[in-house]
Parts: structure tokens; C-alpha cells; sequence
């Protein structure tokens, strides 16, 4: 009776660490060939439609853009935006552009952009006037509602910046610079599973 009841317990614990591991998904852009244009041939290093047509995207998971500043990532939710290949037009409200802090021409960043909204969104390079646009780095995905947003990304939006009053205010004053969210690891989930299943064990 005790083994069969063990097993149960493992067999539980096995299903929940499973649901928990699958829970959010980092979905690398392209995969192992990244987030790049050659010039010289006026090629994308991937193709980045049938690499999106092969994933599922959920609410929560993230985008991992491996690439370089010779490439941009714009995100759109306005479908003329991403067929024009280029920003010049396009609202603040419905598309962003991430650039991952790097000024340097060339240099290696990765960009980590969060699903918060469920429905159709694009992605696209602008740069070259949007030439890399037009060759193919570019792709549309549909996000799904799979287990909704983590508490960690379902946060009211910080309150709009106002300048403190008086004459101590410089005129060349900034607001604080936003932190960037880094995508979830499902493994502190497995474990505090884990842990709390096996506590409740010992009870």
C-alpha cells in the first residue's frame, strides 16, 4: 500500500513538474542561425516565416533575438507598418523598436521581447531603409492565451514621469532609465513544486 501511494506521489509530481517546465517558452528568433542579413548576398541567415510557422506562441513566452546593431527588431501590431518595411510612419502606440543598448556598428547583442498581447503581431528589420525588410527578415506570429500572463509580467505600468518641483530641477534632467525584464526561468518553478509536494509528504 505505502509503495503504491509513492508512486502516485511520483507519478504526481512528474506530471506537475512537466506542466511547470512547459509552462512559458523562450522561443530563440531563427534558432541556431540567429537574427541576421548578409548584404553581400541579400540574404537573411534563416527563414524567419517558416521558422514562425513551426512554433506555437503563448502569452508570457519571449522572443530571443540573437543578432548584431547591422540588424534591427521592430514589433508592430499594425499590419500596414510591417508590409511598407519601415517605421517612418508608424504610431508609438502599436510599434516598437528594440536596439538593445549597443551603439556600436557590429556589436553582438541579444534582444529578449516579452508576448504580453494576445492576437497577431510582426517583426521585422527596418534597417537599410528597409531593405532587409523587403529580402525576408520578417515574420508574422499569432499569440495564443496558453496559461495568460505570469504575474511577473502582468503589472500595472509605472506612473508617468513628473519632474520634482522647484529650482533644484535642471532643465537637462531625464526620467530614470527603464530596467529590461529578462524571460522567466521555469526551473525555480519545478522547484518550488517539488519542494512543496514533498513537504506536504513529510506531513
Amino acid at each position: 500500500m505505502a509503495a503504491t501511494k509513492l508512486r502516485l506521489i511520483v507519478a504526481a509530481l512528474l506530471v506537475i513538474a512537466a506542466a511547470a517546465a512547459d509552462a512559458y517558452t523562450n522561443h530563440t528568433v531563427g534558432g541556431d542561425a540567429g537574427w541576421f542579413f548578409d548584404s553581400t548576398t541579400n540574404k537573411t541567415s534563416a527563414d524567419y516565416s517558416a521558422w514562425a510557422a513551426n512554433a506555437t506562441f503563448n502569452l508570457g513566452d519571449y522572443l530571443i533575438f540573437n543578432t548584431n546593431t547591422n540588424q534591427t527588431v521592430i514589433q508592430t501590431y499594425n499590419r500596414t507598418t510591417y508590409s511598407s518595411c519601415i517605421i517612418d510612419d508608424a504610431l508609438d502606440s502599436d510599434t516598437f523598436q528594440y536596439d538593445g543598448g549597443r551603439n556600436e556598428f557590429g556589436s553582438a547583442m541579444t534582444i529578449s521581447v516579452a508576448l504580453t498581447i494576445e492576437g497577431t503581431q510582426y517583426y521585422f528589420s527596418d534597417a537599410n531603409d528597409g531593405e532587409q525588410c523587403q529580402q525576408g527578415m520578417a515574420f508574422e506570429i499569432k499569440v495564443e492565451h496558453g496559461l495568460g500572463l505570469p504575474p511577473s509580467l502582468n503589472q500595472p505600468p509605472p506612473p508617468a514621469y513628473v519632474p520634482p518641483p522647484g529650482p533644484a530641477n535642471d532643465e537637462g534632467q531625464s526620467p530614470p532609465a527603464a530596467i529590461a525584464s529578462t524571460p522567466p526561468s521555469s526551473n525555480h518553478a519545478i522547484i518550488l513544486v517539488l519542494a512543496s509536494l514533498f513537504l506536504c509528504f513529510l506531513v
